[in-house]
């Protein structure tokens, strides 16, 4: 497999369940703003969406959307319990939660990067991010993780997009539920050598 990938993107998020289930995969690093391979091919041409994150399986079939590739690779391993099992009440919540965040944090934090937007526009949007915060609370001051049973798929995807608040000036220590989320999440080895890998 062929994870293609751009530093501080949401594609870190498959790349530490990559490392997570232990399956081999190639790193290729994309520039967003060329739309090149580290080698000069053109990303478009492997995802006309033009974004990462994007898998490229052995038979060549390219998978994009992060809710969509977590959850074909944590289904490669069952027995890692990265996803609970297909057709189970907790599956319905793991796919509840990869929603959650990818409309309202992701969808929330990526609006955040449009330098087009006036200062008035990015403060409505981030009132109405720190509501989703603070659903977020919600469970994580109860529970370690997003799911009772323990670090899921959606954990990594969490965690990733929540590195980019401080770019917004973002204290995340107004909400400790979420600091302790990510001091938690930091300190998996497979958390430790994506970063490690993605920051060279």
């Amino acid at each position: 497999m062929k994870l293609y990938y751009a530093p501080h993107a949401c594609s870190l998020a498959p790349h530490i369940v990559l490392r997570e289930l232990d399956l081999p995969f190639a790193l290729i690093r994309v520039d967003n703003r060329t739309k090149r391979t580290a080698s000069g091919a053109d990303f478009l041409a492997i995802n006309p969406k033009g974004y990462v994150a994007a898998l490229q399986l052995d038979n060549g079939e390219v998978l994009t959307e992060g809710p969509a590739i977590l959850q074909y690779l944590a289904d490669l391993r069952p027995e890692t319990n990265l996803a609970p099992a297909q057709r189970t009440f907790e599956r319905v919540r793991l796919q509840e939660w990869l929603n959650f965040v990818s409309t309202e944090i992701h969808g929330g934090l990526g609006w955040l990067f449009n330098v087009q937007f006036p200062e008035e526009v990015k403060a409505l949007i981030k009132e109405k991010l720190f509501k989703r915060f603070a659903v977020l609370c919600q469970t994580l001051e109860r529970q370690d993780y997003l799911l009772a049973g323990g670090f899921s798929i959606a954990d990594a995807y969490l965690f990733t997009v929540l590195r980019w608040a401080p770019l917004f000036s973002i204290d995340l220590n107004e909400w400790p539920a979420l600091v302790q989320f990510q001091a938690r999440v930091d300190e998996r080895p497979a958390v430790k050598a994506a970063l490690a890998a993605e920051l060279v």
